[in-house]
């Protein structure tokens, strides 16, 4: 990989020389749910990291509009880095279906510009268990995709971009994602939270789509694997897929999010039959199938359900006093 710098530096135990890479890193949509793990993550440990934003992009992040070719082709030659993770995306799928010019320009266009700028970069694109059509789940990442709304297509389109100017690049398809929000709203689970805290007013959720609620710390440290490993072996590439495995209904994830903080769950009703008026649809049963980046090595056992959303929904409590008698 281009510019790959060697630091040079003295074990406290001995006198031998220990080198050590220095590695950088690039994340798009790093004010989003998911770039925020994933900056963290590689910040965290021992990763040189520059985050990307536009409408959200705050001191620490740089401000660059991704539909700009000029603009991503400064930030990427600017930082010269080892490894892009392009989080960016419009993942709201009736958002899509709505504005669609706007977010197909996001999913899939900037895909292209990025790609093309990534040669001898390795490129991990994030993508959606959206590109299949949840009629005969589980998928592998061979299976054909058939998405069933635009946000699907888009995803779909956007990895096809990827893979045809970056032909080293990985493409990681993610399901639902939950994670440490700004507000509830952030997260199609974490906005449940409202709903189950209501109590007095009962209120219906979906009861017959299938989701597995995946924790964003989990997906960043996938992302990290995947960027340690191909840093050593150049021959990772292609399509990957990473879930949680617990299986939900919205209706289910309220129940559990109710569990988790003590709550009553007794005011939330399962509703059964599809609700009519969205935008989108969605697949019935979407489940990814996960073992490749298992068999590598580079897959991380899921946070448990409960355990990640306790501290996503925390800050979000009155009570923080509360906190000891559900924690210990």
């Amino acid at each position: 990989y281009p510019g790959f710098k060697i630091n040079k530096s003295k074990h406290l135990m001995d006198s031998d020389e220990v080198y050590t890479p220095y590695r950088r890193v690039l994340v798009t949509g790093a004010t989003g749910l998911l770039g925020r793990a994933v900056y963290k993550e590689f910040k965290n440990n021992d990763w040189d990291a520059l985050g990307t934003g536009y409408n959200r992009a705050r001191p620490c992040f740089l401000k660059c509009n991704l539909l700009d070719e000029d603009a991503v082709r400064g930030a990427i030659q600017g930082f010269q880095p080892h490894v892009i993770v392009h989080c960016a995306a419009e993942r709201r799928p009736d958002v899509v279906e709505r504005h669609t010019e706007a977010a197909m320009n996001l999913n899939v266009h900037a895909c292209a510009s990025l790609a093309k700028e990534a040669a001898g970069i390795f490129l991990i694109y994030i993508s959606t268990d959206y590109v299949f059509d949840g009629r005969n789940p589980p998928y592998g990442e061979n299976d054909a995709p058939n998405p069933l709304n635009l946000y699907g297509k888009s995803k779909l389109e956007g990895e096809r971009e990827i893979l045809r100017h970056c032909p080293g690049a990985a493409v990681l398809r993610v399901p639902i994602l939950f994670g440490e929000v700004e507000k509830v709203e952030e997260s199609a689970v974490t906005v449940l939270w409202d709903r189950v805290q209501e109590g007095a007013e009962s209120c219906t959720i979906d009861h017959c789509q299938q989701r597995f609620p995946t924790y964003t710390n989990d997906v960043a440290r996938v992302c990290r694997n995947m960027a340690e490993r191909a840093l050593q072996d150049p021959s990772l590439r292609g399509i990957f897929h990473y879930s949680a495995k617990e299986q939900m209904t919205k209706y289910e994830i309220a129940c559990a999010i109710a569990d988790a903080f003590n709550l009553p769950s007794s005011h939330l009703i399962p509703m059964t039959e599809q609700p009519a008026g969205a935008a989108a649809q969605r697949p019935q049963n979407a489940q990814l199938e996960c073992s490749r980046l298992e068999l590598l090595g580079l897959s991380v056992e899921p946070t448990p359900f409960k355990t990640a959303i306790r501290d996503s929904l925390w800050p979000f409590q009155h009570d923080k006093h509360w906190r000891q008698t559900v924690f210990h």
